[in-house]
């Protein structure tokens, strides 16, 4: 049976990632590894990780030499050692189950890569009309801005709270994340892989943080998500867009 390695960035996520672990405790099967990158954390993340070791030993913390996210997946990529590789945000959470949809979903050699449902959600609230935003949003930003990779390729337009996996082969063939990229690299990563096969948004869910929304509202948070997404479609400088992306912990 193939096997998996999950691996998640991070940086100053204390708040968020203990639901995430205890929701990796949870996963049948198992992970081969779980490989969390650090980006230079300078809040409470290392210690609360030193603390997880002994319920997950399959877990492994790596620092990254930069804080960018792009760069920490590929360092954890080169580490990893499973045949399908896991990328999990720290604010992401996964169904028990969530292995097997990623194993059965690239048998089909048809397949280079999928993502899940984002759900989010808060400690109060389930965002709904962001989510279904978002979950549309991986046909018809790839029909609009690369309708033949739409239409011959089956390319979707997936991002980092929808668990993007992938065989390590393929991620490796085609040069994993660009480094450069300090914003979109899910979607520079998927534009390579679909040279190998259709991307596939498969139909489960997985539930993710609500902040950003929180922080800049309702309004101006999903008027930031349409603006970006249109300005990397017609192709904005990534580092400018960054400028209206800032990180939100």
């Amino acid at each position: 049976m193939a096997t998996v390695s999950v691996i998640i960035p991070t940086l100053n996520e204390e708040k968020a990632l203990p639901r995430t672990l205890r929701q990796i405790r949870q996963l049948c099967p198992e992970p081969v590894e779980v490989i969390v990158v650090d980006g230079g954390s300078t809040d409470g993340t290392l210690r609360l990780l030193q603390t997880y070791r002994a319920e997950l030993p399959f877990l492994r913390v790596l620092k990254s030499p930069v804080a960018c996210r792009s760069v920490q997946m590929n360092h954890g990529s080169r580490a990893a050692t499973g045949d399908v590789l896991c990328f999990l945000h720290a604010d992401t959470t996964l169904p028990d189950d969530a292995l097997n949809v990623m194993l059965e979903t690239l048998a089909d050699t048809r397949t280079a890569a999928g993502g899940f449902i984002s759900l989010m959600r808060g400690p109060l609230q389930t965002r709904w009309i962001t989510s279904f935003h978002n979950y549309i949003k991986s046909y018809y930003a790839p029909l609009l801005f690369r309708p033949h990779l739409f239409f011959f390729k089956g390319a979707r337009l997936l991002f980092g709270d929808q668990v993007i996996f992938c065989r390590r082969e393929q991620f490796l063939a085609c040069g994993g994340y660009t480094d450069e990229l300090p914003i979109m690299e899910e979607a520079d990563l998927l534009l390579k892989l679909v040279r190998f096969g259709r991307i596939r948004q498969v139909n489960r869910v997985v539930e993710s943080s609500d902040r950003r929304v929180e922080k800049w509202g309702f309004w101006r948070a999903n008027a930031l998500f349409l603006y970006i997404g249109f300005l990397w479609g017609v192709g904005y400088s990534p580092e400018k867009l960054k400028r209206l992306y800032a990180d939100i912990r």
